[in-house]
């Protein structure tokens, strides 16, 4: 059964720092990009972040960029989102998502599989 498992969501102030962990099981996603999404209430998933299957590309959504660090570690088959100067509009259940492509993109519908998302939420 492939799994993929976010962690590291929670209450934080604006300005703070938390560190998104998505773990893979299952099946090895090494060949693949993967991609950070984000659903805040109300509005419709949006593209975060993606990286591509070595790590050697990256892309961001401008909302993100400067803040948002994507990476992945393919040996413990996990990618990370750390985020850092976080705002109260950042406030969303972030989801981590396989691509069929290696090195991914900012459209959900090119994505597989997805994990079950955890909650960020950051308080003004």
């Amino acid at each position: 059964q492939v799994q993929l498992v976010e962690s590291g969501g929670g209450l934080v102030q604006a300005g703070g720092s938390l560190r998104l962990s998505c773990a893979a099981s299952g099946r090895t996603f090494s060949s693949n990009g993967m991609g950070w999404f984000r659903q805040a209430p109300g509005k419709e998933r949006e593209f975060v972040a993606v990286i591509s299957w070595g790590g050697g590309s990256t892309h961001y959504a401008h909302s993100v960029k400067g803040r948002f660090t994507i990476s992945r570690d393919n040996a413990k088959n996990t990618v990370y989102l750390q985020m850092n100067s976080l705002k109260p509009e950042d406030t969303a259940v972030y989801y981590c998502a396989a691509s069929r492509s290696f090195v991914g993109s900012s459209n959900y519908r090119d994505y597989d599989y997805w994990g079950q998302g955890t909650q960020v939420t950051v308080s003004s």
